[in-house]
């Protein structure tokens, strides 16, 4: 076959979307906008109808595994010593149909952070357009915000908040924390309620939002469900399609790769693009030694519990409703790393008074990085995921002072009236050291893991994909989703990932 006719058949072939989560889904919508492009979604979970998603995956109030749709994803213990729960979407829509439902952009600093890296086109400026585009909302002005976007994006009142929640506003006001009525605006430090993508109750996720009747009808997409892709395939070094779990060959004139932080990276490293020596040891063939899952990175999560007077609490929705976006003493100029959200997703028969709620606080931009390896070459064995959480003494120091300032709070009124007791980390913890061994017992995850296959310039001899998620001397292969973040953003990355997906799906 000559040169031009194997091009040729490459333009028919499909571009082939593998994960149809927060940016799969985005890609497999705006792709096709363009008649001429075939596209082929394929998502290992079911495929409701955009209004006819299960009661447990539509409800804002019901988060992560209690779905019923997750990965079933559990940490290694690493440095905290246990195991964590690494909830991930396994339904159209991924994570964005499993996740907390707020809106919130990454900051400015973030994107400078990846331009220092030498990073192009990642400034907050080159994505404010693909921010603007996904989302319609009333909050903001024109110039930052979108009116006509596929994602419906609510800023919450007071009026909106659970009687907790105002009592934590106002008991941040109280402390001296400004409040804040736009976190995606040009000062977000502060306290205020949190913009949301719920309706009606309805956590509104990328299959429902960009993935509508009109465009799913669209004769130039198709989209297969249930599906569990493993491993990319090639010729003479190029990306050709994918092989499924069940042996079928689907050919495609390009593959994009958006299967989460753990999936595209477990794809990728059963493909044979990943350090050699892990490869070798697995007797997969190498195409391509890249440091793919060296540098995962998560946002570590300590829940700052209490006991409430069953009287006093009211009522408990929404269950996430307002934070505190802040700087610890170690920031650098610009930098807001710490969030403290007000939250009811509490178990209550941990109460002695059987009700309570919770002071998340999370480190949300941390130094410590993780691994992500493979257990065997079976796509149905989940990777070995070390979050290796709290490795760096600065992030210890850092979320015991984000844990410090929730306490603080949770003693100043009007919010000390609903507390009957501090239960985490308890009235006995009163040294930093008693604070830092609660945090190591009790630690979780915010569920924000990214950069698995991590952009960066030529000479980055960590980055895995280039500034479009290409990866790198791979044709015809791309990752587009949160893994190929050079480090994890400091704000929940769901509309992060959308902004990425619509940023990066305009170029290509």
């Amino acid at each position: 076959m000559d040169n031009e006719t194997q091009q040729h058949d490459t333009r028919s072939l499909p571009t082939l979307v593998v994960g149809g989560g927060s940016a799969g889904a985005v890609l497999a919508a705006r792709l096709s906008e363009d008649p001429t492009r075939h596209v082929l979604l394929l998502e290992a979970g079911p495929a409701y109808d955009p209004d006819a998603y299960p009661e447990e995956v539509a409800s804002s109030s019901l988060l992560g595994g209690y779905t019923g749709h997750d990965w079933g994803y559990l940490s290694e213990p690493g440095h905290i010593g246990h195991p964590v729960a690494a909830y991930r979407g396994k339904v159209l829509g991924g994570s964005s149909a499993v996740n907390g439902s707020v809106a919130v952009r990454a900051l400015p600093s973030d994107f400078a952070r990846w331009s220092r890296r030498g990073l192009k086109g990642w400034s907050y400026e080159d994505l404010l357009p693909a921010f603007k585009a996904l989302e319609t909302t009333e909050a903001g002005h024109d110039d930052l915000h979108g009116r006509t976007g596929p994602l419906p994006v609510r800023q919450l009142t007071r009026e909106d908040l659970s009687p907790m929640e105002r009592a934590f506003v106002d008991a941040a006001l109280a402390d001296g924390i400004r409040p804040v009525d736009d976190f995606n605006g040009t000062d977000p430090e502060g306290v205020g309620p949190y913009p949301m993508n719920v309706r009606n109750g309805i956590r509104v996720n990328t299959g429902m939002a960009y993935l509508t009747e009109e465009v799913r009808a669209r004769p130039n997409l198709t989209l297969r469900a249930n599906v569990l892709v493993d491993r990319v395939t090639f010729d003479d070094g190029r990306a050709t399609g994918v092989v499924l779990a069940d042996g079928t060959r689907v050919p495609a004139g390009e593959v994009i790769l958006s299967a989460g932080t753990y999936g595209s990276a477990a794809i990728l490293l059963r493909s044979g693009i990943g350090p050699a020596e892990d490869l070798d040891t697995l007797g997969i063939p190498v195409v391509a030694d890249l440091p793919v899952g060296l540098r995962l990175q998560d946002h570590p999560f300590y829940y700052n519990a209490y006991a409430a007077h069953p009287d006093r609490i009211g009522d408990q929705t929404p269950v996430i409703g307002a934070k505190v976006w802040t700087a610890s003493s170690e920031a650098a100029e610009g930098e807001l790393d710490l969030h403290l959200t007000a939250t009811h997703l509490f178990d209550h028969s941990t109460s002695p008074t059987g009700v309570g709620f919770v002071i998340a606080v999370a480190l949300v931009d941390p130094a410590s990085q993780g691994i992500l390896t493979l257990v065997s070459r079976d796509p149905q064995d989940p990777p070995r995921i070390d979050l290796n959480f709290l490795a760096e003494p600065g992030d210890r120091r850092r979320l015991t002072e984000g844990i410090k300032l929730a306490r603080r709070l949770g003693a100043t009124q009007p919010l000390a009236a609903l507390v009957e007791r501090e239960l985490n980390p308890g009235p006995q913890a009163k040294s930093d050291a008693e604070i830092e061994a609660s945090m190591l017992a009790t630690l979780d995850t915010y569920h924000h893991p990214t950069s698995t296959a991590p952009m960066g310039p030529d000479e980055d001899p960590t980055a895995v994909t280039d500034r479009l998620g290409a990866v790198r001397g791979v044709p015809g292969l791309r990752v587009v989703d949160a893994s190929i973040f050079p480090d994890v953003p400091s704000a929940a990355t769901n509309l992060t990932v959308i902004a990425a997906a619509e940023h990066i799906a305009r170029q290509i």
